[in-house]
């Protein structure tokens, strides 16, 4: 797997709280273990402790897409760098699973699989996606959705660096109330001149 991809690991975590809306879906072991995305020793390793931890890094990662988002590269970076401090990776040579033709194994990197806890071993992945999806396409590719009322992160893979909402869904429903707001401002204009001719 490309070790950038790992970035949405962190985009998983951040979206699983609509602040805005007062939603939250990191309530259960159970909700931790999806995060993982597949079953995995790590996923395994998932109890009670890691609900309110979960929380504590997908507060800190939002902040660092909400830096990214205010064009606060440096305080994005700094975000960044503590938790990988406090998180980091231990990577390790694996070919578990994975045979090629002549039935060698197909070597491949994993990043935390030793980690002790299942927190340690999600934020230690996340926050190494992440920081390579920052230096490899830059600071201004993490955003956090433009959408009224949506804040969920997400990471710019757009060619050319346009991307302001999370999903299509936020990007029409965007649209369609700024269409409507036009309308209603051109209804207002034409009512104000009818008033004033008449």
């Amino acid at each position: 797997m490309e070790l950038a991809s790992y970035a949405d690991f962190a985009v998983r975590l951040v979206n699983t709280e609509e602040p805005e809306r007062g939603r939250d879906a990191l309530t259960s072991v159970d909700a931790v273990r999806t995060l993982f995305g597949s079953p995995s020793r790590a996923a395994a390793l998932a109890d009670e402790s890691d609900l309110p931890r979960l929380r504590a890094v997908r507060t800190r990662l939002r902040g660092v897409f909400e830096a990214a988002a205010e064009n606060d590269e440096i305080r994005a970076v700094d975000l960044l760098n503590s938790l990988m401090v406090e998180y980091p990776v231990s990577p390790l040579v694996s070919g578990h699973d994975y045979l090629d033709e002549a039935g060698r194994p197909r070597w491949h990197l994993h990043l935390a699989d030793n980690a002790a806890t299942a927190t340690a071993n999600f934020t230690a992945v996340a926050c190494m996606g992440l920081a390579i999806h920052l230096t490899q396409l830059g600071a201004d590719r993490l955003g956090i959705c433009q959408a009224q009322p949506c804040r969920n992160a997400y990471l710019d893979t757009s060619t050319n660096r346009s991307r302001r909402y999370c999903s299509d869904r936020c990007a029409t429903r965007a649209n369609v109330a700024a269409y409507r707001a036009r309308k209603r401002e051109e209804a207002a204009r034409t009512a104000l001149a009818a008033h004033a001719q008449g």
